[in-house]
């Protein structure tokens, strides 16, 4: 399972605490969850923030209406999960209900 934060710099606080309580959870998951952080105004972080905010508006919403995903968020493989920062609780049964969905899914038929 992979992890990504919208992330524009330490100075947004909202991004900050958002990766801080993604990072305050992932002990509890170290062989289930990747996370990365999508540093927005760097090099490859530019390119998987619009990647992202087209897999949730379209090309045309992106480029011709200026939508971008929300700063900050939260998606989980590539599925905005959050647009705030999620409780604790919130995020650890968010990512508990994608492993499950995961092992639902991979049992044979």
């Amino acid at each position: 399972m992979i992890i990504e934060v919208m992330y524009k710099a330490d100075y947004c606080l909202l991004c900050y605490y958002m990766d801080e309580a993604v990072r305050d959870i992932l002990p509890d998951y170290p062989d289930h969850v990747e996370y990365r952080r999508v540093d927005f105004l760097k090099g490859e972080g530019k390119k998987r923030f619009l990647e992202l905010s087209v897999s949730l508006f379209g090309e045309e919403g992106v480029y011709k209406k200026m939508r971008i995903a929300p700063i900050p968020s939260l998606f989980i493989n590539g599925e905005l999960f959050f647009d705030a920062i999620p409780p604790r609780h919130m995020l650890k049964e968010a990512i508990e209900e994608v492993l499950a969905d995961k092992m639902n899914t991979a049992k044979p038929s």
